[in-house]
């Protein structure tokens, strides 16, 4: 190691809502936390724009300027918000270990893991030109902006049916694009998505290209049987093929479900290692909202706080 050991009371890695209202809780009760803050400071919402759906922002508020509010709360409180990424832990005994960058090595009482979920992508440039501008990985959050509008979706499991089903509440139309000729999603699901009217399924299909202007304006679709391609007009693209939780460096630590999120205790954020904690969308596959993340991070905090009350009585 290249630089002294620093030992603090509780480290915080990752900074989007679950991690930085796991901080303002934990400074607020003197715990001192330091925050790394990862590969993306602020986390998901940084790459999105508009954010309607969080109380307490009448007119909506972007993505980014939230998480530079939650980020000026926290430090407000004296939270030691860092750059730096955790490339290493080491949970063997009752310090907890985590190496930032290769470099730094830091001993916490308490850790809050707080690294999120990356949606999965097609891969496509044009995706990436148009996130934000029409493409989205989360129809509860922008569906609303393509109210009466023409959309389409990809994936074939039980988020990419309840999504559709969601925005065809709001939407024109929407087109469902399945990579085969069947579904993954369960049956109830299905049937959900068979029975509603504007909901068009293309099935073994691929997206080749998504076309725009300043936003998505359609998206070139290539049936993957006979090759033939079709053109879509649409404003909307949403993505719905799974996310995937940051979880690589905890894998050997943590107990994991099998889709790589860290298993919590249920209504604790408390993992299989005491005085480690998971919040967010970490450990949440199911709601991934900011607000539920946010409650979380509150949870994290009060159970670090909790447990090293605990063990100054001990």
């Amino acid at each position: 190691m290249s630089e002294p050991v620093e030992h603090v009371s509780c480290l915080i890695i990752g900074s989007g809502p679950a991690g930085y209202s796991a901080a303002i809780y934990a400074a607020r009760a003197a715990l001192k936390p330091v925050m790394v803050q990862g590969l993306q400071p602020g986390g998901q919402l940084t790459i999105t724009t508009e954010v309607e759906n969080y109380p307490g922002y009448p007119k909506g508020t972007q993505g980014p300027e939230m998480m530079e509010d939650f980020k000026a709360q926290a430090e407000r409180f004296g939270t030691d918000v860092r750059w730096g990424m955790a490339t290493k832990v080491d949970f063997t005994g009752p310090v907890h270990k985590v190496t930032i960058d290769d470099t730094k090595e830091i001993h916490a009482d308490t850790v809050i893991i707080a690294t999120g979920a990356s949606a999965r992508w097609l891969g496509l440039d044009s995706e990436q030109k148009y996130n934000g501008f029409g493409v989205s990985a989360c129809a509860v959050c922008d569906g609303f902006f393509f109210k009466g509008q023409d959309v389409a979706i990809v994936g074939a499991g039980d988020t990419a049916a309840e999504e559709a089903t969601y925005l065809a509440k709001i939407c024109r139309k929407v087109y469902m694009i399945v990579r085969k000729g069947e579904m993954r999603a369960s049956k109830a699901m299905q049937e959900r998505v068979l029975k509603t009217a504007n909901i068009e399924l293309i099935w073994n299909s691929e997206t080749k290209e998504i076309i725009g202007d300043k936003g998505v304006t359609g998206a070139i679709i290539r049936n993957l049987k006979t090759q033939e391609e079709r053109s879509l007009t649409i404003t909307g693209f949403f993505v719905a093929i799974g996310h995937k939780p940051n979880t690589d460096i905890f894998g050997k630590w943590l107990s994991l479900d099998e889709t790589g999120y860290i298993k919590t205790v249920p209504g604790t954020s408390k993992t299989t290692i005491p005085g480690v904690f998971a919040v967010g969308d970490v450990q949440d596959k199911v709601y991934r909202q900011a607000v539920t993340a946010a409650g979380s991070g509150c949870m994290g905090a009060l159970d670090a706080e909790r447990y090293l009350a605990d063990k100054k009585t001990h």
